[in-house]
């Protein structure tokens, strides 16, 4: 398989580099081969050339299998341009038109929310991933007057609607619980979330064995603290996806386990550590790398390699458990550390 390593900025390149740790000794252990090209891509890029994603880049990343990624970010770059040029860039021209969270507690990790644990923390958000706010449409009127008036507009089509919503339904079916909940807001979203609304329930119909639910974004945000055993498979629009997630790593122990993936699943996907730059720990050595690594798993599973992968995630969630905590600083041992961690688990068994 040959896989594009975008390491990028802040410590990007140091998780990713406990990723590939990790990447070689699966590969050996699991007997496939892999071949890792790098992509100078970022803010470090950016300012130091101007460029955000060359078209060169872009062509070889359609020709792999595969994008592991760290994270772009530099407080010197004017804000927006390396998300709307970079990363939402990709997810657009790639087709990556499914961003997967999991969210789940390990056994032996502490989560801030009191009296939940490991079987009450299980879910997967399926966040609809080229639509909605984010496609950057909208305008000014009478800018920097005091009439100023500014539009965003969120576009919403049934295509991209009904295939996010199937693709939570097939997910659902390999499910022990076999539940999907749509979050929206329908009660304001006239339009956009009447179409939400709309598909799934036509879609629903067609997973007879499924059970369903709808919830108010602010009312998932409410149970995801206080029943999160309630949630399955939760579908969503692009931003309630962006925000419930945030709140779904910090339930799961914090950013330093959160694994997400930018999917096309007819063809080239990224896979990635959701925690960003994390400015003030770069070059320190006290970043967590468990997310990275987390994400290499998720790559592996969606490209074939399903043993490694569950290799790879049993080895995480033992390592997680064993730490004093997933913070960054407060792991109790250094971020290569921890790397050699979950290779050594790797290497040692299959059935970890």
């Amino acid at each position: 398989m040959k896989i594009a390593v975008v390491p990028g900025d802040g410590t990007g390149p140091e998780v990713v580099s406990e990723a590939l740790k990790v990447l070689e000794v699966t590969a050996a252990r699991f007997d496939f081969e892999v071949e890792t090209t790098p992509f100078d891509i970022g803010g470090e890029r950016y300012l130091r050339t101007g460029e955000t994603l060359p078209g060169e880049v872009l062509d070889a990343f359609r020709h792999g299998d595969a994008i592991l990624f760290g994270a772009v970010g530099h407080p010197d770059a004017p804000s927006g341009v390396l998300e709307q040029e970079i990363l939402l860039r990709m997810r657009r021209e790639l087709g990556q038109y499914i961003n997967l969270r999991p969210i789940k507690l390990h056994p032996g990790v502490h989560s801030p929310v009191s009296g939940i644990g490991p079987e009450d923390v299980d879910m997967v958000v399926v966040r609809e991933n080229s639509e909605g706010l984010y496609v950057g449409k909208g305008s000014f009127t009478a800018q920097d007057s005091e009439f100023e008036v500014a539009v965003q507009e969120s576009v919403n089509t049934r295509f991209a609607v009904e295939r996010c919503i199937r693709y939570a339904f097939d997910l659902a079916v390999n499910r022990t619980e076999g539940h999907v909940t749509m979050v929206g807001k329908t009660n304001v979203l006239n339009y956009a979330g009447s179409l939400w609304e709309r598909v799934f329930e036509e879609v629903s119909e067609d997973y007879p064995n499924i059970g369903t639910a709808y919830a108010h974004v602010d009312a998932a945000c409410l149970w995801m603290v206080e029943d999160p055993s309630r949630f399955d498979v939760v579908v969503t629009d692009n931003l309630f996806g962006d925000i419930i997630t945030d709140l779904g790593a910090a339930i799961q122990g914090g950013m330093g386990i959160a694994a997400g993936a930018n999917l096309n699943p007819e063809g080239v996907s990224m896979f990635e550590p959701i925690g960003g730059t994390a400015p003030g720990f770069e070059g320190t050595g006290q970043i967590n790398p468990l997310a990275a690594i987390g994400a290499l798993a998720m790559m592996l599973s969606e490209l074939g390699e399903k043993e490694a992968a569950r290799s790879i995630e049993k080895s995480v969630a033992r390592v997680a458990g064993s730490l004093p905590s997933l913070r960054a600083g407060e792991m109790g041992a250094t971020t290569s550390e921890v790397g050699d961690m979950v290779a050594d688990l790797v290497h040692e068994t299959v059935n970890v």
